[in-house]
């Protein structure tokens, strides 16, 4: 599908229309970024202050080096965030929301606070299946 229909709010360019199910589709690898577990903290730690990157390595904990600086070239790649480097003494990098990503950080916020609050029945679900499903062969000689 690519259509267009009118933006509802403000003068911007008409709002092109994708068919997100299909694999050809210029929109999936933006969910893929926008939706990792990693973009998702980076998005909503980045909603409070602009941070540099060993706060936001503080910040999320587990993230490694590796994966948070793609993470964080990924979302400056689609205007998310910007990154500003600093001519002090030893340059300084910080990295802050983007228009774009203030729009999108309340967004996902609602989602880490769904899953926040939905913590507890997700792993009675989890425990549940796990106990019914077999255990992989692979799995079972493992011992």
């Amino acid at each position: 599908m690519d259509q267009s229909i009118p933006e509802p709010v403000g003068g911007h360019e008409p709002v092109r229309l994708y068919d997100v199910f299909a694999t050809d589709c210029p929109v999936r690898p933006i969910f893929g970024d926008v939706t990792s577990r990693w973009a998702t903290l980076v998005i909503t730690a980045l909603m409070a202050r602009p941070h540099r990157f060993s706060q936001l390595a503080a910040r999320i904990g587990g993230v490694s080096e590796k994966m948070l600086s793609q993470t964080l070239r990924a979302l400056t790649r689609d205007g998310l965030i910007s990154r500003t480097v600093t001519s002090t003494g030893p340059i300084q990098v910080s990295y802050e929301l983007t228009d774009l990503g203030r729009n999108l950080a309340p967004r996902l916020e609602n989602l880490v606070t769904w899953v926040v609050h939905h913590t507890s029945t997700i792993q009675a679900a989890q425990a549940a299946y796990d106990a019914d499903a077999p255990v992989p062969p692979t799995v079972a000689n493992r011992c």
